[in-house]
């Protein structure tokens, strides 16, 4: 039995597909009141509804420690995959003790109920910002930086939970995936450049960041919780690619115009300000943070060398990921 918290969110729901492909039965933890839909599709998608019987459903969230024992008992291996991402300032004390404080009562709870093994989906957020061009690995650690950011300290900070747990003889592996690609909910996280495109994106940054296909994150996942290998940590990325290359590859597949206003340093600071009073006005989140302005200017570069030569893997090319989700993005739009 295998217990898993994160299961309505984009990369969990596609780690439960694969466990269940693979017959395993499993307890997944959800807010009581989360929707299954964004699973539901994906399981949907692949002619696998019958499988979402394979889940049990465990109400609760990870400050709901009467919840994660009860996910966590009469279990041998446990997925960490819940976790709030969010550019925006205001959001900041909510990450720090879902994602946080999340991870310390799991990492807790699974040395109390000695865990054979746990798997952390982390971020190459919490690599830390480090000078730009150079291309990052496993061994890149954190350093303070008024560059890094919420996001990324919260995601530090509970991924420092984990290597805790190991030093107090937890088994774990952690990944740290970069940009993840997927069909998640359109409106969220990574899956909305396809949204965003759709609606008409007319500007585009100069900056450039590392991608990978959620398929690559949940089965280099499954198969490090598989192996003999523990207490490492590894990046999980396809390849590089500017911002621009993205978006135009996506309008390409949806046919749609390409952005063709580049923004320069001077409209980055007019944005977010721009954003910030909007949504001061009408108590919407921003659509653009100063953080997201900074980040969506600078290039940054990650090695997945290490995850290779373990696992001996091949990632899916970005380009043919970005072609996947938009014929899915297309497909549910049209029948929406």
């Amino acid at each position: 039995m295998i217990f898993l918290t994160g299961g309505t969110g984009l990369v969990g729901a596609h780690i439960l597909l694969k466990l269940t492909e693979n017959g395993h039965k499993v307890k997944a933890l959800k807010r009581k009141e989360s929707s299954l839909t964004v699973i539901e599709n994906i399981f949907s998608h692949y002619n696998k509804v019958d499988l979402l019987q394979s889940i049990e459903w465990i109400d609760g969230d990870l400050l709901d420690l009467f919840s994660l024992e009860e996910g966590i008992k009469d279990c041998q291996t446990v997925i960490h995959c819940a976790a709030i991402v969010s550019f925006n300032p205001k959001d900041f004390e909510k990450m720090m003790k879902q994602n946080v404080e999340g991870t310390a009562n799991i990492v807790n709870l699974c040395l109390e109920h000695n865990i054979k093994k746990l798997g952390y989906i982390s971020s190459v957020a919490a690599l830390g910002s480090v000078e730009e061009n150079k291309v990052r690995t496993e061994d890149d650690y954190w350093k303070e930086s008024k560059s890094n950011t919420q996001y990324a300290i919260s995601k530090y900070l509970s991924e420092q939970e984990v290597w805790r747990g190991i030093e107090e003889g937890l088994n774990s592996v952690i990944v740290n995936p970069s940009v993840i690609f997927g069909p998640g909910d359109w409106t969220k996280g990574s899956s909305q450049m396809f949204e965003k495109v759709w609606s008409g994106l007319k500007f585009y940054s100069t900056g450039s960041t590392g991608y990978v296909d959620v398929l690559d994150v949940a089965e280099c996942l499954i198969k490090l919780l598989n192996s003999a290998i523990v207490n490492e940590r590894f990046i999980l990325n396809a390849g590089q690619m500017k911002y621009k290359e993205v978006f135009d590859t996506i309008a390409e597949s949806l046919n749609k115009p390409k952005p063709h206003i580049k923004v320069t340093p001077f409209l980055k600071e007019v944005a977010w300000r721009v954003e910030w009073l909007k949504s001061i006005i009408t108590n919407n989140s921003p659509l653009v943070t100063k953080e997201t302005a900074i980040t969506a200017m600078k290039n940054k570069s990650f090695s997945n060398q290490k995850i290779v030569d373990a696992l001996g893997y091949e990632f899916i090319p970005i380009s043919e990921s970005i072609k996947r989700y938009s014929q899915w993005f297309l497909e549910e739009h049209t029948n929406s």
